[in-house]
């Protein structure tokens, strides 16, 4: 029987009394490699319940977390993917203050951290243009976008390279551009040969 372990939860927020997009929770289960057929995900208004199975790790993963405060479920989403259990769920009560802390019971867990890479301070959010909050909602869908944005990286990169080879083309037609006055030069020469007979001539 595969041992049952409590995985790793990351969680980050945001707070606006105006915005709702703006007043949410960011959680990440790290369940690596669960698959959505195993997968247990069970939210409510004051808590979060995942169960599954670790192919790689050999293990069930199981948490239950009673939230700090209320949350709003049919505003809330998740996104499953290899690397674990994305969540952005949307706070019920719309205030500019923070939650003090992420559960309602205040004894600290070993296995729930923040997420600094999307932490900010209750007084910098504000500095936080509208995009950051638009692709924070959308972290479900960071997974395969990721994948698609270094694809197109990649071909823009290999375009680029092209411009370069184009470029290095264009040199050598520089190049041979470079030859054209010593042409001219010549020419002016062959006009000035011809015009000194015609001085003796006329002299």
């Amino acid at each position: 029987m595969a041992a049952t372990q409590t995985p790793e939860v990351l969680w980050a927020q945001r707070s606006s009394s105006t915005d709702p997009e703006k007043n949410l929770l960011y959680v990440h289960l790290a369940v690596p490699d669960v698959s959505p057929s195993s997968a247990k995900l069970s939210l409510t208004a004051t808590s979060i319940s995942f169960s599954g199975y670790s192919d790689t790790k050999k293990v069930d993963y199981k948490v239950d977390l009673e939230l700090y405060d209320d949350i709003d479920v049919d505003n809330s989403k998740s996104h499953h993917s290899p690397r674990g259990v994305d969540l952005v769920l949307r706070k019920k009560e719309a205030k500019d203050e923070y939650w003090p802390r992420f559960l309602k019971e205040t004894k600290k867990v070993h296995f729930l951290k923040t997420d600094f890479d999307k932490w900010v301070d209750e007084d910098e959010q504000d500095t936080l243009a509208d995009d950051d909050y638009g692709n924070l909602g959308d972290m479900g869908g960071m997974g395969d976008m990721g994948g698609i944005d270094f694809s197109k990286l990649g071909a823009g990169m290999g375009g680029m390279a092209g411009m370069d080879a184009m470029a290095d083309e264009g040199g050598d037609d520089e190049g041979s551009e470079d030859d054209m006055p010593a042409l001219e030069e010549d020419i002016k020469d062959g006009d000035a040969k011809d015009t000194k007979p015609k001085i003796e001539e006329v002299a």
